[in-house]
Order: structure tokens, then sequence, then C-alpha cells
């Protein structure tokens, strides 16, 4: 290869990795996919680095090669590590296995070397801080020096101490581990994503990392986030000798631990249980990719130290993927709730990981392009911690000479409406509310608690009106009489009744409710109430431009071209208009409080119980006078409204010199001005 040709292909190298990084790390919290498996992503890197190696001009500290990666997205404040937080090393044989432990003799001068060897569990990197035995943070990997601050979100998963048992707790330590999702808890919810008439989630792993992101900590919580920590960061006063001392401490202190863990003495060994760990993942209830092997002694760790990107004392050996090939006879469009299209591959049945398997995903437009995925191919599929198979190849030997190019729909395949798809987004989307796929799920989402919370229009309830045909589209549930309602099962004069008042209550909702209601592309309750709140109108909401959207704090560039998109269309103004006629209030409640200019933009927590307000009516109390209430105490919390019972919020409360005030103060904050 000519000196020109090596640069020319080191430099297209670097591109391609950044492209994958920016689509790993950042696109997932979108609901995007990694279009590459990790093996081939390695696979990359390794030939760059050898090409850099070979060629030591062409090497730059600004290559790929050299850095972490980068999870953080706007919408985050950052915070910086003690200690950089670094990734692995991956390998893929016991040959490289070999090396590691080489390198590490020569290093140390040593021919006996003690290991661990870990499960390398398939999720989000978090590092936990705890200051006197209090939890004061949680923030991602980020660039591997700072991280975006998820706290809030982390604060809620259950069986993370807010407070560390036991005793002897160092006065500043870093605990890093992973923030998961069970197999259990992913299934659960894809479950009822079908159930409903959804599109499912594709893996565990991108959807622990996009809950983890979301600024709407009470969804966060329902999707049941796990954790498990098991490595050390910054620790002040040195305490720590071993990586078994690490896990014994932790589980004294009454921390989310490793289940299994292997000490070995060399690589020898380490490479049996490695053996064993590929074996026993099948039964475990989480993700598990590969297996980590440490140095033992934390002396020895300090001595060999790290590199820009990975620590030397560890490496990653990643297990291989279960593959199979099958025969794809056809491609179809599912619609989702929220008009995603997403193609489907209908295969020939075959046996996977311990299933049999008739379809698989093909996530989105631009990966049937990439990989030229065509209808009749004869294809590889992978269930490699996925819940979802995805066609990873085609055997193009195979192909049928005649076969054409997939040619995605310009249309929805079930209404007509032309696709639309929004700025750096991979996903095409059916923009009509009225497409009948989607119109079943919105008008549950419709009818929710976090949107126009009608009590007694439930799921079966939904399914009943529209399979009977009493309703098509979310304004028809206005037109409902008791007359229609008592021939349904389980209904009787008095239900019937019931359901009609609350569907005549639900007209005097708040603006923020019709806007969730409406279940535009990424925006959700808070997002609905900052709208309303600064706009006023839901006149003003569908003539606002992009700037006007912007300017309203927390509302970004892809949230305000869905809004613009979504009024944009002629069908979603017929839907608009429908439910205007019907009388629905299409203005924001205000109250003399809103003249409270000192509570706009404070960030409130509420804990314990107060003495003469629910919880809920002090919520709503504030956010009439422009504040904000979050789930969890962080460092942006502006006040504490503390009750009777107060807990761990508390405690946070005062380690982060938290205002902390009780129910007569935020009354008389409240108060309107004289």
């Amino acid at each position: 290869m000519s000196e020109r040709s090596v640069l020319q292909r080191i430099e297209w190298l670097r591109g391609e990795i950044r492209r994958h990084d920016e689509l790993y790390f950042r696109e997932i919290q979108r609901g995007g996919e990694p279009e590459i498996s990790d093996f081939e992503y390695d696979a990359i890197k390794k030939e760059l680095r050898d090409l850099e190696a070979a060629h030591p001009k062409t090497s730059s500290s600004d290559s790929p090669t050299q850095a972490v990666g980068d999870d953080r997205i706007e919408g985050f404040a950052t915070y910086p590590h003690r200690t950089p937080m670094l990734s692995l090393d991956n390998t893929y044989n016991e040959e490289e296995l070999g090396e590691f432990e080489n390198r590490l003799q020569r290093i140390l001068n040593l021919k006996v070397l003690e290991y661990t060897v870990e499960p390398k569990i398939d999720g989000v990197a978090v590092n936990v801080t705890y200051e006197k035995g209090l939890l004061v943070r949680a923030v991602t990997r980020g660039n591997g020096t700072e991280g975006d601050d998820v706290t809030r979100n982390v604060s809620r998963i259950d069986g993370l101490p807010h407070h560390l048992g036991g005793t002897n707790h160092p006065d500043i330590i870093e605990l890093r581990g992973e923030i998961y999702m069970t197999l259990e808890e992913f299934e659960r919810i894809n479950a009822e994503q079908a159930a409903t008439g959804l599109q499912l989630f594709k893996n565990p792993r991108n959807f622990a990392a996009g809950t983890l992101k979301l600024l709407d900590v009470e969804v966060a919580t329902r999707r049941k986030l796990d954790i498990v920590l098991y490595g050390l960061g910054y620790c002040e006063p040195p305490r720590f000798r071993t990586q078994t001392e690490i896990q014994e401490t932790l589980a004294d202190w009454g921390v989310p631990r490793l289940r299994q863990f292997w000490a070995a003495t060399g690589i020898g060994e380490a490479w049996k249980h490695i053996e064993i760990l590929d074996r026993a993942r099948m039964e475990f209830d989480y993700a598990t990719d590969g297996a980590v092997v440490k140095l033992h002694a934390i002396d020895l760790q300090d001595a060999v130290g790290a590199t820009a990107k990975a620590p030397r004392w560890a490496i990653a050996y990643k297990f291989a993927a279960e593959r199979v090939e099958t025969q794809l006879h056809a491609i179809t469009i599912q619609v989702g709730r929220t008009g995603t299209l997403t193609p489907v591959a209908e295969l020939h049945p075959v046996q996977l990981a311990g299933t049999t398997v008739s379809r698989a995903t093909l996530h989105n437009s631009d990966e049937i392009s990439r990989k030229d995925i065509r209808e009749g191919d004869a294809v590889v599929i992978e269930k490699a911690g996925e819940i979802i198979p995805a066609v990873v190849k085609v055997k193009l030997d195979d192909r049928d000479p005649g076969s054409r190019p997939y040619i995605f729909p310009t249309h929805c395949p079930a209404c007509g409406t032309e696709a639309t798809r929004l700025l750096d987004e991979v996903i095409w989307r059916c923009p009509n509310l009225s497409c009948p796929p989607q119109m079943r799920q919105r008008i549950i989402h419709f009818a929710s608690r976090e949107a126009m919370d009608i009590e007694g229009l439930g799921i079966k309830v939904v399914n009943n009106l529209m399979d009977r045909e009493l309703v098509k589209t979310a304004p028809d549930l206005y037109g409902l009489t008791p007359d229609d309602l008592i021939p349904l099962k389980n209904f009787r004069e008095r239900s019937a009744h019931n359901l009609i008042e609350a569907l005549k209550r639900s007209k005097t909702n708040d603006l923020w409710r019709l806007l969730h209601g409406l279940g535009i592309q990424n925006v959700g309750v808070n997002s609905s109430k900052d709208i309303a709140r600064n706009l006023g109108s839901l006149s003003a909401v569908m003539e606002a431009d992009t700037s006007e959207l912007t300017k309203i704090d927390g509302i970004g560039e892809i949230m305000a071209q869905s809004i613009q998109q979504f009024f944009a269309e002629e069908s979603n103004h017929s839907f608009v208009e429908r439910l205007v006629a019907h009388g629905l209030r299409t203005s924001a409640i205000t109250s003399d409080r809103t003249t409270l200019e000192h509570l706009q933009g404070q960030s409130f927590v509420i804990t314990g119980t107060l003495p003469t307000l629910k919880r809920d009516q002090a919520k709503a109390l504030i956010e009439e006078s422009g504040g904000r209430v979050a789930g969890s105490v962080s460092a942006k919390t502006d006040f504490l409204v503390a009750g009777d019972s107060a807990g761990s919020k508390l405690r946070m409360a005062r380690s982060l010199e938290v205002k902390v005030i009780d129910e007569v103060t935020l009354l008389e904050m409240l108060r309107p001005a004289q």
C-alpha cells in the first residue's frame, strides 16, 4: 500500500470511528442504534492502531484511538471526575489474554500474577460519589474527565443506599459501576408495548441508557433500573489493598455489588473461570457480554498505570455472539404510537439462543441501505445481548441475481400519509394523528393520568369502544352518550354516567394536559407545562417558530422541530380543531401567584408528610407559581419542603447545603405579593 493510500485509509478509519462513537454514545439517548457490532467496531479501531504504530508520523493526540468516547448530551449539567473514568481495552481470544499477561509481567518484573475475573455487565457506566457515607452525586462516564450529572434519576434506583451502612466510611469515595435493566423488567416493558401495539425497544442496554438520560424523573422511575458497583475511583483516605477487599466492603456497606467473581493465579486459571462464566451467564437476570480480568492487588494496579484511554491493569474479554443463517422472506413495516415506521424482517423460522426466531429488527431505512438487505436474501441473524434478534449481514454469494434493492416506503403503509424525518434522526414517521395503528394507543395516552386524566377510560374500555367503532379518534370521546356506553361489557347506568362526567370535567383541564395528550414526539409532561406557562394559549403554541420555542428553558432544537412539524400537518390541524369544537380549554390556567417572579425557575423537592397539604396539592401550588418540582435532591435543588418522617432526601439536602423549609414557609412564599 502506498504512503498516500495509507494516509487516506487512516483518515477514513478515524472518520468512521468518530461517526460510530457518535451513534453509540449519543444517538441511543434518542432511541437510535449502533450500525455495527462491538466486534466490527473493535476491528476497525485495531486496524487504525496498527497503521498508526507502523506510521508514527500519522499519530495524533486527536486520534479516536486515544479517546474514551463521550456520552454527554444537551440538557444535563456536567461534573468532573476526581480521577479519570476510563474505558477498557477489548480482546476476543485466549492468545490476546496471554499477551496481556506478558505485558504486565514485563512491566512489574513478576512471573506469577493474581487476578480477579468479573462478569462484564452490558450497561451504562456510572460514577457514584459518597461523602462521609452520604450519596451526593452520580455522573456518567462522559468523556472520561467529566460526565452528565444524573443524580436525580440514579438516586431513585431501588437498592442504592442514600447513606452507606456499616462504619469506617472514607471522607470521599467514588464508586464505579453499571446502570442496567434486568431482562425480566425489559421483557415486561416490551410485553406491555406489544400488547398495546407500540414499537418494541431494541435491547436492555440502550433502553437503560435512554432511561438514565430522561429529563422526566417520574417516567425514569417507572422504568425500573438497577445498579451494580464494583470499582474504585478516588478514595480519601486510601484504604483498599485488593479487589476482593473492595467487594467485601461494598457488601458490608449494603451497596449493590457483583454476585459472582473469581480470584485466579495466572492467566491460565483466569481463562478457566471465563469459560465457567460463559456457561453460567445464561442464568443471569441481566445481559452479560464478556468478562473483565483485573490485577488483584491495588498497589500493582497503581504501578502499571493507564494510557489516556484505558487502564493497563485490566482487560475485557468479549464473548462471541451466537449467529445463525436463515432466509429473509419479506420486509414489513410496523407503525408505532408516535408514528415510527419500523422495518421488520420476516424470516424462515430458525433456532437461536434457545428460542425459535421468525422475525428480526432491521432498525431503520439507513440500516437497510447500508447493508443492502433485500427480500429473498440469505441472512445472518444475531442475538448477542439482544432480546430482539437483528440481521447483521447478508450472504451476498447466495443472492438471487434477479433481486432488487428494497425501497423504503415514502408514505405510511397504513394511512397513506407522506412520511417525515426530523433533523439528525434516522427514523421515519407517519405524522397523521388519525392513522389507525397509532390511534388506539394515542387515545389511551390522551386519556391517561399524565395527560387528560379521564377517570374510568382505561385500556380495556378504549379497546371496547374502538372494536365497536363507537370511537375512532380522541375527539369522538366527547360525542359519547350514556346510551352508547350502557350496552358495553361491565358498564351499568352509574358507570356510564361517571365516565361521561369525567369527560366533561376533562374539558376544563389546564392547557399543558391537552398539549401532552396530543402525543407530540419528544414532548413530555414537564415540557408541556413549560410551553403552556410561557406561551399561554394553544394558538400561540401552534404559531410559534423555532426561535420562540427554544427561548423556553428546557426546549431544544429537536423538540421545537417536533412541535412545528406536528402542527404543520394538515390532518393534525383538523384533529385539534375538532377537540376545540367540543369545548376543551385552550389557555393556560393562571392565578395571582404567577406574578411572583422569584419563584420562576426555582426548583423544589417535597419529602415527608406535610401538616395540611397533600403532596400533589403542594406540587400544583408550586407549579402554578412558576416553580418546578423534582423527584430527588441534587445540587440544582433550591428548596426542600420537609414534613414529618422526612428521610434520605433530608439528609441529602443537608449534605448539599440545600435550603430546607416547612409547609408554613412554603405557603408564605406562595402568597401573592402585596
